[in-house]
């Protein structure tokens, strides 16, 4: 009598479990990419909307009896002191965005271009311009909008 019951498994088998195995990772690698590309966004979102927002706080509070700003580039954003931006101070504050996310373009008071700056009145808290603030990143896309009344809105 045969023994139908052999122990192992065939190559044709293991060939089988690869294949499916392959099938299941093209398809879920991909997902778990974008999944993370997106959070890098929504965190950068809030980093550059709590860049703002903290600038135009630190302005109505009268901190130091100055006004305060936000300095725009492609890789960072930079909280200031003052009404102008300066490289070297000592006060800055920088905030590095995450890649694949970046600023991608700055369009304030109608001036557009890869950096930008704005800072937000002592009395009032209203910025010096207005505008859009567009971040990106290979799949995504959202724009942060600046109003005359200070007010920061995301699409």
């Amino acid at each position: 009598m045969k023994n139908f019951y052999k122990r192992g498994l065939t190559v044709i088998e293991l060939i089988v479990v690869v294949a499916v195995l392959g099938i299941i990772f093209s398809i879920v690698i991909p997902q778990f990419s974008k999944m993370r590309e997106n959070q890098v966004l929504k965190s950068t979102l809030n980093d550059i909307t709590s860049s703002l927002k903290k600038a135009q706080t630190e302005t109505l509070a009268s901190l130091d009896s100055s006004s305060y700003g936000v300095h725009l580039q492609s890789d960072k954003v930079i909280i200031f002191q003052g009404t102008v931006f300066s490289v070297g101070d000592a006060n800055n504050e920088i905030i590095n965005i995450i890649s694949p996310a970046s600023i991608s373009d700055v369009t304030l008071a109608g001036v557009s271009g890869d950096s930008g700056d704005l800072y937000f009145n002592r009395l009032s808290g209203t910025p010096s311009k207005t505008g859009t603030i567009t971040l990106t990143t290979p799949n995504f896309s959202k724009i942060i909008t600046i109003s005359v009344t200070g007010a920061i809105s995301v699409n």
